[in-house]
């Protein structure tokens, strides 16, 4: 049986399933954190396929947490159960899956937000 596959928008599709792909969270990180530090820690559990440290808009200065994708889910998983809660680079890291944002510019939402 021959299965085909298209990745689109975030989505595998895959005739008869859909499988998000996952993006993890990383908090609480140093403020010495690069992005070579992030792609070196989490290539121990997979290709790293993207690494995105945000920085401030106004300062330029780093927000102290970053999202990291790797190859696969069951390598994301891994990674999320062993490092949760470690200590590395001076703190205690929080790892865990990151979560979609949502409205207008991928801009969270709520109750009192006008438009």
């Amino acid at each position: 049986m021959e299965i085909t596959s298209l990745v689109q928008s975030n989505y595998l599709f895959i005739p008869s399933q859909k499988i998000k792909e996952m993006t993890i969270f990383i908090g609480n990180l140093s403020w010495e954190t690069e992005v070579e530090d992030l792609e070196q820690l989490f290539s121990n559990y997979g290709v790293v396929k993207k690494c995105y440290l945000p920085l401030d808009r106004e300062t330029g200065r780093k927000r102290g947490f970053a999202f990291v994708d790797l190859n696969d889910q069951n390598s994301e998983k891994k990674a999320i159960d062993d490092l949760q809660d470690v200590e590395w680079m001076g703190r205690e890291i929080r790892v865990n899956e990151g979560e979609k944002r949502n409205g207008p510019n991928n801009k969270k939402r709520n109750k009192y937000d006008k438009n």
